[in-house]
């Protein structure tokens, strides 16, 4: 066989070799589009029983945007998944006893990931409250104890807060975007733009996105695999259970306090991480619930 020849098989085989390449590579890409990914779009969504409009061009595409982006975000939306399975048992009764719709845990989920998070702005905890919104919902924020870190209690505190938005406003998309935007800023846009509905409101960059990213965290929370996310029952963090035991006194040192409890102090910041100190002033003698796991720590 003469050089151009050997040259002309090689490159044959080559050409060859490279569709066989690509054929396999396409093959797996729409394999796992079918499987579900980025591609997977929901014929439907709704909020709290309020159905989202995506015949409005506009609406489609922001919804669009929160689930690529979401479903991309792969570690950190794998964590929430885990975290949830821990986490939703505590609030789903909460939500369920001041009669909120449990769509609202999606909401806890993008204002801090599930997780004791701090914004720049001073917001704190799963919930993300403000000290002096904290407050106006009924929880005690000092040096020493901080409720917007108590699940329980900052559960409860937005359930109040969402009811009156409900109230203000007549429907719950509303009262969750009020929840970032605050009640007057919101009021003000719809009073200024004279329509009523979340989706025809032109809002700034985060009150715009908010109620969409809660839309596209509960769609891929409930139908993980639709999106790629393949997560087994035994990779899921557990709930732990614990008891209360009530106090109605200062303690000095809560390491030793710990001890006492059979327990460490780093296990009793986990479970109770509204005590912000080494210690506990209790003057006026409040009672306080401070939760101490009985197994699984």
């Amino acid at each position: 066989m003469n050089r151009g020849n050997k040259i002309g098989l090689i490159l044959g085989l080559l050409l060859v070799s490279g569709a066989l390449i690509h054929s396999v590579s396409t093959e797996t890409k729409n394999a796992i589009t079918r499987q579900g990914t980025t591609q997977y779009f929901p014929v439907s969504v709704d909020f709290a029983g309020e159905n989202t409009p995506l015949n409005i061009s506009d609406v489609r595409e922001r919804f669009d945007r929160e689930l690529l982006v979401n479903a991309n975000l792969h570690s950190s939306t794998i964590l929430i998944i885990k975290r949830a399975n821990r986490i939703f048992p505590i609030m789903e009764p909460i939500l369920k006893k001041y009669g909120v719709p449990d769509d609202f845990k999606y909401l806890a989920v993008i204002e801090s990931n599930l997780t004791n998070a701090v914004s720049p702005a001073g917001a704190r905890g799963i919930w993300q409250f403000m000290p002096a919104t904290a407050r106006e919902n009924g929880m005690e924020v000092t040096e020493t104890v901080d409720e917007r870190y108590h699940l329980e209690k900052a559960t409860e505190a937005a359930c109040k807060y969402l009811i009156q938005a409900k109230e203000k406003f007549g429907n719950w998309t509303l009262a969750a975007a009020a929840y970032n935007g605050g009640t007057a800023g919101v009021n003000k846009q719809i009073e200024s733009q004279r329509v009523s509905s979340y989706y025809d409101l032109l809002l700034n960059e985060e009150t715009s996105r908010y109620v969409f990213r809660i839309l596209a965290l509960k769609e891929i929370m409930k139908t993980p695999a639709n999106f790629g996310f393949t997560i087994s029952s035994e990779e899921l963090y557990n709930y732990i259970p614990t008891k209360k035991v009530e106090v109605d006194s200062s303690i000095t040192n809560l390491a030793s306090f710990a001890i006492g409890q059979g327990i460490n102090y780093k296990i009793l910041k986990i479970h109770n991480p509204w005590l912000r100190d080494t210690k506990l002033l209790n003057p006026n003698k409040k009672k306080y619930e401070i939760e101490i796991p009985t197994e699984g720590y």
